[in-house]
């Protein structure tokens, strides 16, 4: 019987220089969707995906989202005093919400390294990986449809998109074979490909579910371009031993790490809020567009 996923990993080590000036002395995945940080909304994700363990890979200046999800005395306390319970609880949920540890990566040195902190944390059980600037709006979560191919096939997932045109030569693009609706068994993927050489218009996205063998690879696999230790290449190597299968999320994807993606995520999200929706939408109609 398959094991289930339970412990789920946040790299959250990078620079975001994208969002200069905003990220220099803030994290990139402190940046608010609406209200709500961009590293939350994730965790959140995962905790509706049966994860109850999480780890955080954090690098120099990333204290705001330990302090985020650390208990705030002197606000809940002050908060409680005001008789503010709804705002008290809010807070507060956002500390309960699971168990989570942090690690450092010491060195920016790509994704397969940032993974790497986690050999200890997943020890010999599966795990899921969150990008937090990959934002999915999906029915079903998005984690929660890769846990539940992980637990019919017992094998590492990765998430794709339908990329069209010559977008798909900013992803890593899979080699697959549709073994179910939206679920493919992967033969081989290429990091970012030119139009003309991709094999497919699927792109892999910013969720992974990984089997531990995934650290042996990461250790077998050679860095590439700047240094950098590419999770596509440890990927490759597993592929040679395992079978490894990637599902079509079902759901609206936002690049969230990309200035009009971050954008677009904040208007959609806010427009399906109650508080905000219909007064956000009769703006957006009077806009001389």
């Amino acid at each position: 019987m398959a094991q289930t996923i339970r412990k789920a990993v946040f790299p959250a080590a990078g620079l975001g220089t994208r969002f200069l000036p905003a990220t220099k002395a803030s994290p990139k995945e402190m940046l608010p969707l609406v209200d709500k940080p961009l590293i939350q909304v994730s965790v959140e994700e995962a905790v509706a995906s049966g994860i109850d363990s999480v780890l955080i890979i954090t690098g120099r200046d990333k204290s705001a989202i330990e302090n985020h999800f650390d208990i705030s005395f002197e606000l809940e306390h002050l908060l409680k005093e005001k008789g503010k319970t709804e705002l008290f609880e809010l807070v507060r949920s956002i500390s309960d919400i699971a168990k989570i540890s942090y690690t450092r990566q010491k060195e920016a040195l790509g994704l397969g390294h940032a993974i790497y902190q986690a050999k200890d944390f997943a020890g010999d059980q599966p795990f899921a990986v969150l990008l937090a600037d990959d934002v999915v709006d999906a029915e079903t979560p998005a984690l929660k449809q890769m846990v539940n191919v992980f637990e019919k096939y017992n094998a590492p997932v990765v998430a794709t998109m339908q990329v069209e045109g010559e977008a798909i030569s900013r992803f890593g693009v899979i080699d697959a074979e549709e073994v179910e609706p939206n679920v493919f068994r992967v033969k081989d993927m290429v990091e970012k490909p030119a139009f003309a050489d991709a094999p497919s218009d699927l792109a892999i996205i910013g969720r992974y579910i990984f089997t531990p063998d995934i650290f042996g690879a990461i250790e077998r696999t050679k860095p590439g371009a700047g240094g950098e230790i590419q999770i596509t290449d440890a990927m490759r190597l597993m592929l040679k031993d395992r079978p490894f299968y990637a599902v079509k999320l079902q759901g609206t994807r936002h690049d969230a790490g990309d200035k009009l993606g971050f954008l677009i995520a904040t208007v959609e999200f806010a427009l399906k809020r109650d508080d905000l929706g219909s007064g956000l939408r009769d703006y957006l109609r009077s806009l001389d567009l």
